[in-house]
C-alpha cells in the first residue's frame, strides 16, 4: 500500500503496487467505519492479498488478507517512519499501470527490512533509491566515468552526467567527493551491508546528499517526504549536503536489482 485518501463520509481511495499489475487506484467502501472489516490492511506500509472489483475509472476492493504487517513496527520509530515514507512516495513517482515486478519486490523487501531493524533508516533509504532509479533507467556510475568509461576511482560526481566523472569530463567546478563517500555510494548501491554500515556518520551524511541530488534530478523535483529525513539528519547531527547543480546529459541505462520473492497479489475480474 503506498498511501490513501479520503472519500466521502466511510470510503478511501487506496493506491497500491501490485506484483502482476503495475500501480492501482481502488475504492475501499467503509474502511472508516470502526467496524470495517478491512481495518488497517489497506494503511500504507502494509503487503496485502487484495482482490478487486474492476471498474470504469477505479476498481472496488472486495476483499483483502495481511500478508506483511509492517506498518505498525515501523510507525514505531520516527526515522523509520520517515524513511519509509520517502521510499512509497518514490514508488509511485516511478511505476506507472505497467507490471514493474523488480519494483515490487524491491519495495516490499525495504519496508520489510525496515520493520525489523536490519539495518539503520538512513542507509536501507538511500540503498533503496539507487537501486529503484537503476530499475528505472537511472543506474548510477560510482567506478568508472559515467561519461566515457574511463576506469575509475574518480573523485568528482555530477549526479547529471550519472556519478562519478573523469578528469576530462568534469565540467568546471564540479564538485569532488572524498572517496570513503564514493565507496559508501558503491555498496549501498551493490547492497553490500557490512561495508555500508562501517561507514561514520558524516560519511552517511555526505552520501545522503548524493543520493538526495540524484533522486532530485531524475525525478525532476524532490521527494517531499524526504525533506522530513534530512532534518530528522541534522537533528541528530549528521550533515546532508545538496550537490551543485551543472548542465544535464544523457542518463545511463539500469541494471536488474535482485531481491528476496514474497506472496503474490490477485485481481478479480469483472
Amino acid at each position: 500500500m503506498l498511501r490513501t485518501h479520503k472519500l466521502g463520509e466511510a470510503d478511501r481511495i487506496v493506491t497500491m503496487l501490485s506484483r502482476q499489475h503495475g500501480k492501482i487506484r481502488a475504492v475501499a467502501k467503509g474502511v472508516r467505519r470502526t467496524a470495517s472489516r478491512f481495518g488497517s490492511r489497506l494503511e500504507p506500509f502494509m503487503v496485502a492479498d487484495v482482490q478487486l472489483y474492476e471498474g470504469r475509472s477505479l476498481d472496488t476492493i472486495t476483499q483483502a488478507e495481511t500478508l506483511g504487517a509492517y506498518g505498525a513496527l515501523i510507525a514505531d520509530d520516527y526515522a523509520s517512519y520517515t524513511a519509509a515514507n520517502a521510499m512509497v512516495e518514490a514508488a509511485d513517482r516511478l511505476t506507472d499501470a505497467e507490471a514493474s515486478l523488480q519494483q515490487y519486490l524491491l519495495l516490499v523487501g525495504a519496508l520489510r527490512s525496515l520493520s525489523r531493524r536490519e539495518h539503520g533508516p538512513g542507509l536501507t533509504l538511500d540503498s533503496y533509491l539507487l537501486r529503484a532509479l537503476s530499475l528505472a533507467g537511472w543506474a548510477p556510475s560510482f567506478q568508472d566515468c559515467s561519461r566515457c568509461g574511463a576506469p575509475g576511482p574518480h573523485t568528482s560526481v555530477v549526479v547529471q552526467l550519472g556519478g562519478v566523472v573523469c578528469p576530462d569530463c568534469a565540467p568546471q567546478g564540479a564538485p569532488r567527493v572524498d572517496p570513503e563517500t564514493i565507496a559508501l555510494l558503491g555498496a549501498l548501491l551493490a547492497g553490500d551491508w557490512e561495508a555500508a554500515e562501517a561507514a561514520s556518520e558524516t560519511t552517511q551524511g555526505r552520501a545522503n546528499g548524493v543520493v538526495a541530488a540524484y533522486t532530485q534530478w531524475h525525478l525532476e523535483r524532490g521527494l517531499r517526504s524526504l525533506q522530513h529525513v534530512q532534518h530528522d539528519r541534522a537533528r541528530s547531527g549528521a550533515p546532508a549536503p545538496a550537490a551543485r547543480r551543472i548542465p544535464p546529459a544523457e542518463p545511463v541505462p539500469a541494471d536488474p536489482v535482485p531481491t528476496d520473492p514474497v506472496p503474490t497479489d490477485q485481481k478479480a475480474s469483472g
